[in-house]
């Protein structure tokens, strides 16, 4: 489901990031994946949700690389929850994101940061040193 973002936020690092990524998870009882689609400018373009695990056989890789081809993005920025209440991300976590990573290498698409949220935690891929 592509949604159109509101306004044109500026997602320039993990805190612009977290603040816009936080409300999408309040309340959520189930594991769900955000994709912000970027422009030049790191302002986002679009925003896109899908439900479920991240794992090998459920990470979009398809859908988010057609949707950045379609909306010509310059990167994406990805976050997901999880609500056991571990916010580090899991080796399925850093296997599908690094699947992504090669698929958007591919296109010319930066892949800005995975963000795991987990309650009022939030872990940056970025930051600990997997992107």
């Amino acid at each position: 489901m592509l949604q159109r973002a509101e306004s044109p936020v500026a997602l320039t690092g993990v805190e612009a990031s977290r603040s816009f990524f936080a409300p999408c998870f309040h309340g959520q009882s189930s594991e769900r994946l955000w994709v912000a689609h970027v422009d030049e400018e790191a302002r986002c373009i679009h925003l896109a949700s899908y439900d479920g695990s991240l794992d090998q056989d459920d990470m979009p890789v398809r859908s988010i690389i057609g949707d950045a081809i379609r909306l010509d993005s310059a990167g994406v920025v990805l976050a997901h929850n999880h609500p056991g209440g571990n916010a580090l991300p899991s080796r399925s976590d850093k296997v599908c994101t690094r699947s992504l990573a090669i698929a958007a290498e591919a296109i010319d698409l930066t892949l800005l940061d995975h963000l795991v949220f987990a309650g009022p935690d939030c872990t940056s891929f970025r930051r600990l040193g997997l992107l």
